[in-house]
């Protein structure tokens, strides 16, 4: 069975990936040196950054509110997870190819392969999403005091175990996504999906216009266009520095 979409969720998924191409470019432009920026330091790319990731992981959870909300199978849904899993090592794949001293082993789409599980399995906890989610985010926190107080946390950033976020330096990587905090974000996607849909179900029916019609074209194929638009920017920049 084929589960419905909205577009409206479509959209806010579109958004974001409008958001990260511009973001993209700009890095893109900035590696091959026509910008000059520090988009690891800098609060305007950094900020822009977690907002983009937090954008892309609400509106995940959210659509496993709607895939549990139309009783997705978890034969299905192993599909789906199959196909981000994978994405996720090609990730890495290629990143290596381009930094690989500082390659991607635990991104965006490494990240939600973890979380999607696990908002799934908690996917019945109702109204303990939210406090979840809660104590998600303040764990990032929780973590940086520890390690204050205590040497024996340092392990905790080593690359076996910085996957969960629980640091207190961040490692050097082109992506980094780790469990904490981002897992909070995607609970908070989930509980605000299912709210909508108990309370709100009206909201998700809203027509997008025709402007938005194609932000929730972008938004139901995510995941394919995130695999394809770095590889297509970095080599038009490529060519653009072959022919000048």
């Amino acid at each position: 069975m084929n589960l419905r979409r909205f577009d409206s969720l479509d959209a806010l998924r579109g958004m974001a990936i409008v958001w990260m191409t511009v973001f993209h470019v700009c890095f893109d432009l900035n590696h091959f040196g026509y910008l000059t920026q520090n988009f690891y330091v800098d609060p305007f790319w950094t900020w822009q950054r977690t907002a983009i990731v937090s954008l892309f992981l609400f509106t995940a959870g959210w659509g496993q509110a709607v895939a549990v909300q139309q009783s997705q199978s978890w034969p299905r849904f192993w599909r789906r997870w199959a196909l981000v899993a994978g994405s996720a090592l090609l990730v890495s794949a290629g990143s290596y190819l381009m930094y690989p001293q500082t390659f991607i082993y635990f991104g965006v789409l490494h990240g939600m392969a973890v979380m999607l599980l696990i908002v799934r399995l908690t996917a019945r906890w109702g109204r303990w999403l939210w406090w979840l989610g809660g104590l998600a985010i303040a764990m990032k926190f929780i973590a940086v005091y520890v390690h204050g107080i205590s040497a024996q946390a340092e392990f905790l950033n080593q690359n076996w175990f910085n996957w969960l976020g629980l640091i207190s330096r961040k490692p050097i990587t082109e992506d980094y996504v780790p469990v904490i905090p981002w897992l909070g974000v995607m609970w908070w996607g989930m509980a605000a999906g299912q709210w909508v849909l108990r309370c709100r179900p009206q909201w998700m029916n809203r027509p997008v216009g025709r402007a938005g019609q194609p932000l929730a074209w972008l938004g139901r194929w995510s995941l394919s266009y995130y695999l394809l638009h770095q590889p297509v920017l970095i080599g038009v920049l490529m060519l653009v520095n072959l022919l000048k």
